[in-house]
């Protein structure tokens, strides 16, 4: 039995990130107003000194005000309706290979924790660690998340994950698709690099990582 670690965006979603669709699925069903928008600028232009070019990912402000038991349950028919369909076939295969092998299976990724929660639950996989966005009692706010697993921090929520399972990290598999996977590839025992960006196609070159690519048909 081995603990086997799946980013999600990029990874098991491809192309637009899971949180960027579900930006797009609330503004769809009237759930992004006035105070969303202009709390979602207005980190922008606070924590751009903290952050730079990050500040995207950080920001979680077009969640203010909103309820934390409506956003789970509009995430969980998010990801039924529009993520399911839209997950990359070979890395699901992969993920469900691992759980037919008795293997322990995790969702880890910056994605917010009530889509990863909610991916995890359609996939029927026991763990997902992810960012947790700020709140104030059962309502968000327009602060910075209180978790955010990325780059070198993935590294920490792994041992987490590791240490819950009683597995070693030394021999946990971990599947990604980013430059910034690379740190938590460094630190396992077998690393898929899944459709990497031009940089992690570099390093799994010379690491001797496994790639997986888009399928091409024979003629």
């Amino acid at each position: 039995m081995k603990l086997v670690l799946f980013d999600i965006d990029g990874t098991l979603v491809p192309g637009a990130s899971s949180e960027a669709r579900f930006a797009r699925y609330l503004w769809r069903h009237g759930e992004l107003g006035v105070r969303q928008l202009l709390a979602f600028a207005w980190f922008c232009v606070r924590y751009l000194p903290r952050y730079g070019r990050h500040v995207l990912q950080k920001n979680k402000a077009y969640l203010s005000g909103h309820g934390k038991r409506h956003i789970q349950s509009l995430a969980r028919a998010f990801v039924a309706d529009e993520l399911m369909p839209a997950l990359y076939a070979p890395v699901v295969e992969r993920l469900r290979a691992h759980q037919a092998a008795g293997d322990r299976v995790a969702l880890l990724s910056g994605t917010p924790q009530f889509i990863a929660d909610a991916l995890a639950e359609a996939l029927d996989v026991d763990h997902a660690f992810a960012a947790l966005c700020n709140s104030r009692g059962m309502r968000y706010t327009a602060r910075p998340p209180q978790r955010h697993p990325y780059g070198p921090t993935k590294i920490d929520a792994a041992h987490a994950l590791a240490a819950a399972a009683g597995l070693p990290l030394s021999e946990a598999i971990a599947f990604g698709d980013s430059i910034n996977d690379a740190y938590l590839f460094r630190v396992v025992g077998e690393a898929v690099a899944v459709q990497p960006d031009r940089r992690l196609s570099a390093a799994a070159d010379g690491a001797g990582w496994e790639v997986i690519l888009d399928r091409v048909d024979s003629a």
